[in-house]
């Protein structure tokens, strides 16, 4: 393979990947390309993001304790955190905010039980913690410390 087929390859990938990240799933990627969604998936096995991650903080006096889970859909994520975030409303240890981040550890989504309106609220989180490090990386305990500080700030 000559460079420059290489590198428009690498370049590809990357679009895939960028579109993957961004919600697009392999039926959307197979039809951009005029392929099948499952001929999509095994050409491109790793562009698209297949988890998205939610946070939850619990304890209404301080918050204190996180939680997180794991699912193949953004739309149930956030479903799940806004009705905890709801629910938690109903117990003092119950939950106070969510995140959820997508596969490229960006948050996607955030809200905190606010006390004004009893409701979750949608909230864009500051810029330092648009980003997760990976559990167990320098700086997830960071993250986890600056999200707390964030939401009791909120609450």
């Amino acid at each position: 393979m000559a460079a420059s087929d290489r590198d428009a390859a690498a370049g590809v990938i990357h679009d895939l990947a960028a579109a993957g990240r961004a919600g697009a799933s392999y039926a959307d990627l197979g039809m951009a390309a005029g392929v099948s969604r499952q001929a999509a998936r095994m050409r491109w096995p790793d562009v698209v993001g297949t988890q998205w991650v939610l946070y939850l903080l619990t304890g209404k006096s301080g918050p204190h304790g996180t939680a997180t889970r794991v699912f193949r859909s953004e739309e149930k994520a956030i479903e799940t955190g806004r009705t905890a975030v709801e629910e938690g409303a109903l117990a003092d240890e119950g939950v106070v905010g969510a995140v959820v981040i997508n596969s490229a550890r960006q948050t996607v989504w955030a809200c905190y039980f606010s006390d004004g309106t009893w409701a979750p609220v949608e909230i864009a989180l500051p810029e330092d913690l648009e980003t997760v490090p990976p559990a167990g990386e320098a700086g997830y305990s960071d993250w986890l410390h600056w999200w707390e500080q964030h939401i009791t700030r909120l609450l």
